[in-house]
């Protein structure tokens, strides 16, 4: 009887070792966990006063792997760059990370897409078409509303 009890352990942790290469390894196959599930909500950008504008939406990802956004386009302006805020000041990024099951969020004093030579001036109640780009994922367009310049989305005035 001993000698079975050591082949059955050894079965045992032959499948326990099997388990652990499942979707959690990152490789890309296997479930749809080990891939981000990007989405986009709150988008928004006040009406601007000048040739810039600022926007603001956050990016939820329901996935198992971070992802980063590396760019942002859009048609009503000459660029589109992603700043980041650390402390008191706003420094230009290449990229920032949208974390596996997490949120990537953009609002003011924090996070933020600047809109550089506008091609027009957008006027609340019109919507600006920007679209984002990923590391891993494919672009996602958005149409970000134009809100008053005094816009609070906490009390939605």
């Amino acid at each position: 009887m001993r000698h079975l009890a050591v082949p059955a352990t050894v079965i045992a942790g032959a499948l326990a070792l099997a388990a652990c290469g499942g979707s959690g390894s990152g490789s890309g196959s296997g479930s749809g966990d080990a891939k981000a599930d990007l989405s986009v909500s709150s988008s928004y950008m006040p009406q601007p006063v000048s040739d810039m504008a600022a926007g603001f939406l956050t990016i939820a990802n329901e996935g198992g792997a971070k992802d980063e956004l590396t760019s942002v386009t859009s048609d009503a302006a000459g660029s589109v760059t992603v700043h980041r805020t650390v402390g008191q000041s706003m420094e230009e990024v290449t990229s920032l990370d949208v974390p596996a099951h997490g949120r990537l969020v953009f609002k003011s004093g924090g996070n933020h897409l600047m809109f550089e030579n506008l091609k027009r001036k957008p006027k609340q109640g019109e919507k600006v078409t920007v679209e984002l780009h990923f590391a891993d994922s494919g672009p996602i367009k958005v149409e970000m509303p134009v809100k008053s310049a005094t816009y609070n989305p906490a009390n939605g005035h």
